[in-house]
């Protein structure tokens, strides 16, 4: 089941849906099934499109707990998260929000880019991620402890940090973190073999192009082409569509808005896809 109310999204996982795909990289699986076990708050950092997210989903059904998904952005407020009183036909009542929901259930809240939120809104997970596992409700006047199995996980892009948008120390060292990377070319080309339909010839092309926009990331691109970004090429190659068209509308034009960046974008994917 999923709901989506503003910048937050709510995704239950159960033994009914589909088993998410998820290539392992290394021991993150591992390690965050540590973490749950322990009862530690868990850090994820990586670049744009690189499988934090799945990882998230992916972890949440295999320890088959509720998921509860939040998009961090400037204006989301601890009301957001915590909760709020609202009016109703019988008068005023309280809702949660979905960070009070995965602490009364026992589910996972992850929250996405969390450095975008404002810092005053961060500051309601401090109770939350170390020791103590309680969550105040000034508004209602409760102190929840969290539910056995609450696990609270964030996650940022490091590329992405200025010295206004970063995390705290305070808040940063709270929590066990992981570093993601883009897939080894091998464990990529699975990917896209898997998630993208492609053919092995496909993928090593698609993971090769990529691998070549990726080494000019310090140079004219802000970041490289994402997994993400060559699952939705594999994706338009395997249905039809002429490679090279679907390299512009896929990668070039993605991930850059200037004409004469995605020319030269365009002049390194022919190398890979030529007009035949």
């Amino acid at each position: 089941m999923t709901v989506s109310t503003n910048a937050v999204t709510m995704a239950i996982a159960n033994d009914d849906e589909q088993t998410l795909f998820y290539q392992q990289q290394a021991n993150e699986v591992a390690l965050f099934e540590h973490a749950y076990q322990h009862e530690l708050p868990v850090l994820i950092k990586g670049p744009t499109g690189c499988g934090k997210t799945r990882f998230v989903a992916h972890m949440a059904q295999k320890l088959n707990k509720p998921l509860y998904t939040v998009s961090c952005h400037d204006d989301l407020t601890a009301a957001d998260l915590v909760g709020r009183h609202l009016i109703g036909p019988q008068g005023t009542y309280w809702q949660d929000g979905p960070l009070t929901r995965a602490v009364r259930e026992g589910g996972i809240c992850y929250l996405d880019e969390i450095v975008e939120a404002r810092k005053d809104t961060t500051v309601v997970l401090h109770p939350l991620a170390d020791d103590r596992r309680v969550l105040p409700l000034e508004r209602t006047g409760e102190l929840l402890t969290a539910a056995p199995g609450f696990m609270l996980v964030v996650s940022y892009n490091p590329g992405y940090q200025n010295l206004l948008k970063g995390m705290k120390p305070s808040t940063r060292q709270r929590f066990v973190a992981l570093r993601f990377e883009y897939p080894g070319s091998d464990v990529e080309q699975q990917i896209l073999i898997k998630e993208g339909g492609a053919t092995p010839h496909l993928a090593n092309k698609l993971v090769e192009l990529a691998h070549a926009l990726r080494r000019l990331e310090q140079n004219d691109l802000d970041e490289g082409a994402s997994t993400r970004l060559l699952i939705y090429a594999a994706k338009m190659i395997s249905s039809g569509m002429h490679p090279l068209d679907v390299c512009r509308s896929c990668l070039a034009e993605p991930l850059s808005d200037d004409p004469q960046t995605v020319a030269a974008l365009m002049d390194v994917a022919k190398i890979y896809f030529d007009e035949s």
